[in-house]
């Protein structure tokens, strides 16, 4: 098969790494890429937002598989138009990417579907939304009902610093509408599962770290780093988060006459009560892909394309024991403004010294001349799998003392509730 792969980051090259190992694959690309997945596979400076672009690519290379990697295409409708030309794509429809693209969508449909997640409200004026606030008390949840990469969320410790979320918020793109939650209490984890529209395979699960800083201080980011599995998504846990959360969505989308198809990523906060959903995913997760790519050992094309192809029933994935840990490297000054861009890393061919257990996914890395240097704000993933978590977490923190990057930094406390229940 020839595969074209769309997007540049972590994820992306998590995903090459494993679409290239398989024997069905004949070539692959990927636009625009990275330097870390031009190892891969041939790297195109194409824009994913022209469409136009996309299909005209795919019918000169004969593609017979697009996978979209990020959200922002699959809001935009991307799989959409490729179907329209006849070139298969795995993703969700437009509408059924509406389950990231829209907060408050996704809110209303478990609403109505009775899935459980926190209490909420929607407001599309900072007035009424800071009257909210006012009424219902802090700590409290602020979120951009649209994209925000990762950023567009603000758990307040105080009425006013919800109230400067709020009118930050609706100043951004990302703010024409904004919605409120009550404070979840638990542990979060992150729950992916395969699914063609009708069937939902469970893929592994995965825990990640948004907090900027050790201890889980500072803002909120894209994902500072991840393990997988999650120890708190027991069997059960498991079971009982697809019989009230993933197979009542699938059953409300379909109704909605968008059935979805695609990876679906639940992000849940693990409670007594049993899990309730924070919010969805239309992808995999970044820095969580990574993990999950370095766990399976299944061939991943087969099973996209059966996604795609509504027979996701006769597709079985099987998955080390394991576990795997992703430390993220971020530019100084991440999420804010970053410091560091176009600083020279050195040592990544010493990072993983030679030992198959580890690699270094690049995200936000450009090459100038014989140099590869930082062109983003998560810059490096540096994953690894071992017997135990604290292995693992120890294999992946030497492999990122061996790169020589002044620009950037890291968490130094990967994994540490993972760890903290096994000691």
């Amino acid at each position: 098969m020839n595969v074209l792969l769309i997007g540049s980051g972590g994820r992306e090259h998590a995903l090459a790494w494993k679409l290239a190992a398989s024997p069905r694959l004949t070539r692959l690309y990927c636009a625009p890429g990275n330097p870390g997945i031009a190892e891969e596979a041939a790297c195109i400076a194409l824009d994913p937002a022209d469409h136009a672009a996309v299909i005209a690519f795919c019918r000169v290379k004969s593609i017979d598989l697009v996978v979209v990697g990020p959200e922002a295409p699959l809001v935009a409708g991307l799989v959409d138009d490729l179907e329209a030309a006849g070139i298969k794509a795995f993703g969700p429809t437009k509408a059924a990417a509406r389950l990231e693209g829209s907060k408050g969508f996704t809110k209303d449909l478990c609403r109505d579907a009775g899935i459980p997640t926190a209490d909420y409200a929607r407001f599309d004026a900072a007035q009424p939304a800071k009257a909210y606030v006012r009424r219902h008390g802090a700590p409290i949840v602020v979120k951009a009902d649209g994209l925000a990469a990762g950023k567009g969320v603000v758990v307040a410790a105080t009425i006013e610093e919800a109230e400067a979320a709020i009118d930050h918020l609706f100043a951004g793109a990302a703010g024409a509408e904004v919605v409120i939650e009550e404070v979840l209490e638990g542990e979060e984890a992150s729950f992916f599962v395969l699914s063609d529209g009708v069937t939902a395979l469970p893929l592994a699960t995965a825990q990640d770290h948004k907090r900027a800083f050790d201890g889980d201080e500072g803002p909120n980011t894209g994902g500072m780093g991840a393990y997988s599995p999650a120890p708190v998504m027991t069997k059960a846990m498991v079971e009982d988060t697809m019989a009230t959360i993933i197979r009542p969505t699938l059953k409300a989308m379909a109704d909605k006459g968008c059935p979805f198809k695609g990876i679906l990523y639940a992000g849940l906060m693990v409670g007594p009560a049993g899990p309730k959903l924070i919010e969805y995913n239309v992808r995999f997760g970044d820095p969580e892909c990574q993990v999950l790519m370095m766990r399976l050992i299944s061939d991943l094309l087969p099973a996209l394309a059966a996604a795609r192809d509504g027979t996701l029933a006769d597709i079985e994935l099987r998955w080390y024991d394991a576990p795997a840990l992703t430390v993220v490297l971020a530019a100084n000054g991440y999420p804010g403004h970053i410091e560091t861009s176009g600083s020279i890393i050195r040592g990544l061919d010493k990072a993983a010294a030679g030992d198959l257990d580890v690699v270094v996914f690049h995200a936000g890395t450009a090459r100038r001349g014989e140099d590869i240097v930082a062109a983003g704000g998560r810059v490096l993933g540096v994953t690894a799998m071992a017997p135990s978590i604290e292995q693992a977490q120890a294999k992946a923190y030497a492999a990122v003392d061996r790169i020589d990057w002044p620009g950037g930094f890291c968490r130094r406390d990967i994994g540490w509730q993972a760890i903290g229940r096994t000691s």
